[in-house]
């Protein structure tokens, strides 16, 4: 079940490598180069399998197919449909190698950037194929604004620009209205270690041991408790993969109440909405547990901290239930990390002036959206959120010119789900009409 999870490129189609790597075969090393004929045919088919007017199996390699069976396939396609209309043309066509290409393919609606890299030997099928961003003919802020106020739920966003002086808000849409965000929290975990690292009361190098178990990502899932990591480790893990066990390890090292002295000290429009502050393996141990969470959501805040205190065997990993999540949002207005876009903008911008070169790089390791988005701007930082019902994404961005920028959408729905993918072409929409304007 995907929970807390950072969002990363759903705007590409699956494959950022070729499909013999993504089933774990041993690369083939290339033993022929693809005729231009050849190539330009492979190109010149890409157009009717998108429209669904020509079989995936005539493009792509059995092996892409084995890794993005047909049904797939059709399912992103005909999404980039559905947004987009349908595929219209190539527009351009930039060899960047004997098998590979960047191809401008023009939608009714956009103009999609796609990589696109044939096989090394006859016939010379598609074997890795990557969507790397869409731009929206004529796109405008305001449009974007229409399309996210037609999201089913709730939806919000803030862009603004940052100075010394102050900072001017530039667009914003229920700006000051609470919104779950997942993950986005982490944020405050990694300005307080910033803090204590400025104050000299730790170092980015100090080692530490794991101590913590979690539904996590690959960076720690099933490591020896005892496994010892740096505290830059651990926080690049929070940021760049969402990791929930090496967020819950910085919380135990800074101290719940460290953590929440920084959200004081940085301001937050409903403390007493984002108070306590939640580990992932308590919101988790929650949200599977419908007698302790109710009790929890009943209770003051103070009950709630004497709840957290007290019943450590109910909200430890090895207890969760998982079965009790189901396959829709949970508890998603109550066992939360709240946060409005301005909240949140005022939080990308302590991390700005911190000034910390540590802090920007691990914000840089994964931009959240497309290459094509990423690239318009000098400097990208990012860090999102998602469970069932929730998404959110936020952006501390460098123009080209030099001006600094936050950038925080959010979406939610108690009902069901969220089309994460959507938002993601939303806020990357967002993205390029700043970046352009």
């Amino acid at each position: 079940m995907r929970m807390f999870r950072t969002i990363a490129l759903l705007c590409a189609l699956p494959l950022s490598m070729t499909a013999s790597e993504a089933l774990g075969e041993e690369p083939r090393i290339v033993t022929e180069l693809a005729p231009e004929s050849t190539f330009n045919m492979r190109v010149e088919q890409l157009v009717p399998v998108l429209n669904g007017q020509l079989e995936p199996s005539a493009l792509f390699t059995p092996s892409f197919l084995a890794a993005v069976p047909p049904a797939q396939f059709k399912a992103f396609s005909d999404s980039f449909v559905q947004q987009y209309g349908k595929a219209l043309s190539v527009q351009s066509v930039q060899r960047n190698g004997p098998n590979n290409a960047l191809l401008k393919i023009e939608y009714e609606k956009a103009v999609a950037t796609i990589e696109l890299t044939t096989e090394v030997s006859p016939p010379f099928k598609v074997a890795g194929l990557l969507a790397r961003g869409f731009e929206v003919k004529g796109d405008t802020v305001e449009k974007v604004t229409a399309d996210m106020a037609a999201l089913p739920g709730t939806s919000g966003f803030i862009v603004q620009k940052l100075g010394d002086e102050g900072v001017t808000t530039v667009h914003a849409v229920n700006a000051d209205k609470q919104f779950a965000t997942g993950s986005t929290f982490k944020l405050y975990v990694l300005a307080e270690l910033a803090s204590q690292v400025a104050a000299g009361q730790r170092r980015w190098s100090d080692v530490v041991p794991l101590g913590v178990r979690n539904f996590s990502s690959p960076a720690t899932q099933n490591w020896p408790l005892d496994t010892p990591v740096t505290l830059q480790t651990l926080a690049t893990w929070m940021i760049s993969v969402s990791d929930n066990a090496a967020t819950d390890a910085l919380m135990r090292e800074l101290g719940r109440d460290a953590v929440e002295g920084k959200l004081a000290a940085i301001g937050h429009s409903a403390p007493d909405r984002a108070l306590p502050m939640l580990t992932t393996v308590e919101a988790f141990a929650l949200k599977s547990n419908p007698a302790l969470r109710q009790r929890f959501e009943k209770a003051s805040e103070a009950g709630q901290r004497d709840l957290l205190a007290n019943e450590r065997a109910a909200l430890s990993y090895g207890v969760i239930d998982m079965a009790q999540l189901g396959s829709g949002p949970v508890a998603i207005n109550t066992i939360e990390w709240p946060a409005s876009p301005q909240d949140t903008a005022l939080l990308l911008n302590n991390l700005r002036r911190s000034s910390s070169q540590t802090v920007r790089d691990i914000l840089a390791i994964n931009s959240g959206i497309g290459p094509a988005t990423a690239g318009k701007w000098r400097y990208l930082g990012y860090k999102g959120g998602s469970e069932p019902g929730v998404i959110s994404m936020s952006f501390l961005a460098q123009s080209k010119a030099g001006d600094w920028y936050a950038i925080s959408g959010s979406w939610n729905n108690p009902a069901k789900d969220v089309d994460n993918g959507k938002f993601v072409q939303l806020m990357s929409r967002l993205l390029d009409s700043v970046a352009g304007g």
